[in-house]
């Protein structure tokens, strides 16, 4: 445990960051699973809603720095190909 002030700050600051950056990686993944059960269902207006839900969440966090912008793109990518290859069907 930190004896000194300022490193007891930190540790609080360490702990608030934690848990907001959690948070947004929470909602990220789950932004990316609800498209995905949109896709497997067949219902394109939702897969599209949460299409859309999935790329400002997964830019949200590319700006915070959560996750690389490589990843971020690859995702992004992705899950729209998969949204609209349900038009061709």
């Amino acid at each position: 445990m930190a004896n000194v002030r300022n490193a007891k700050k930190k540790i609080k600051q360490d702990a608030k960051r934690q848990k907001a950056n959690l948070q947004l990686k929470s909602t990220v993944k789950n932004a990316i699973k609800n498209t995905d059960k949109a896709v497997n269902s067949g219902d394109k207006e939702k897969a599209s809603a949460s299409l859309k839900l999935a790329i400002k969440s997964l830019d949200n966090a590319k700006v915070k720095g959560l996750v690389h912008k490589n990843k971020v793109d690859r995702e992004k990518s992705r899950l729209t190909k998969k949204v609209n290859s349900m038009e061709v069907k």
